[in-house]
């Protein structure tokens, strides 16, 4: 019976597979001194520019306090800056030059890892997982 929940557990499933992925991709950008957390973050900010504490968590889809938690040793390392926004109550996110630096040491980086899985995976089928993943995220389910 736990070998069936184990085998048919979409939460287990989904972990495994994010467990061995992050872990390519943190070994890949460790050259660069950056984690799998890290680099979407850093990402986003170039991007996007300074960007709201709220906000950035909605675009990497976590929440605030785990951004926060992801935040503290990248302004630690001064790879990003924090300023007090247009709200005084809200919290703008900013790459700071370091940050910036950081971020083109990884870039290479990251093409290398992302280039790895699809070939291994295939280019259509890595398309096809990142639509499948976007609607699991999207899917509205009860928490009884």
């Amino acid at each position: 019976m736990a070998d069936d929940m184990t085998e048919s557990c979409n939460c287990l499933a989904l972990r495994r597979a994010a467990r061995r992925v992050t872990q390519a991709y943190d070994a890949a950008l460790a050259g660069a001194g950056v984690n799998a957390t890290q680099f979407p973050v850093l990402a986003a900010l170039h991007l996007a520019g300074p960007t709201a504490v709220g906000v950035l968590a909605r675009r990497l889809g976590m929440d605030r306090a785990t951004l926060g938690h992801n935040l503290r040793p990248m302004l630690a390392r001064e790879w990003v800056r924090m300023d007090v926004g247009t709200d005084r109550r809200q919290r703008d996110v900013r790459l700071t030059t370091r940050g910036h630096e950081v971020l083109h040491q990884a870039l290479p980086l990251w093409r290398g890892v992302q280039h790895r899985f699809e070939t291994a995976f295939g280019a259509q089928d890595a398309r096809s997982l990142r639509d499948t993943l976007a609607r699991v995220e999207a899917v509205e389910f009860a928490t009884a």
